[in-house]
């Protein structure tokens, strides 16, 4: 499973790229989603690159982020015990169980990341932020918990 941050704010986008972002379902600033591995996305994601933070996303980080910053439908907080969130993060990052199957909302919600950004916010990884960063995603994501 791949996660997708935006970076970049609303102002001055243009209207394709916005109609991407809105179909990836970041349609604000420090929002994020999860998206599986394949051809559409990796299109989708070539198309926003400018935008967005991206990589892939292991267990543990998918697990705090449920508990952490996942929501039910209604903005409702989510009550899951631990043994269910360990087998759910597992067949997520799988691609055999979607989010909306436990009735989460498909986005999360994030803060600015703690400490600031290490590195600038217009220009590409590695000297910036934006773009493909693999497996250190999860450090990112983890500091905007």
């Amino acid at each position: 499973m791949i996660i997708v941050i935006r970076i970049k704010g609303i102002p001055s986008v243009p209207k394709d790229i916005e109609k991407t972002l809105h179909l990836l379902r970041l349609r604000q600033k420090f929002s994020a989603t999860l998206l599986p591995e394949n051809e559409v996305t990796e299109g989708m994601l070539k198309k926003v690159y400018a935008y967005v933070a991206y990589g892939k996303i292991d267990k543990e980080t998918l697990k705090e982020l449920i508990l952490k910053r996942g929501r039910l439908l209604g903005n409702k907080l989510i009550q899951i015990d631990a043994k269910n969130i360990d087998n759910f993060a597992e067949s997520i990052i799988a691609g055999k169980a979607k989010l909306q199957d436990m009735k989460l909302k498909s986005f999360f919600r994030l803060h600015p990341p703690r400490h600031g950004f290490k590195k600038s916010t217009l220009t590409l990884y590695p000297k910036g932020t934006l773009g493909n960063h693999n497996e250190k995603i999860n450090e990112l994501l983890r500091r905007m918990l």
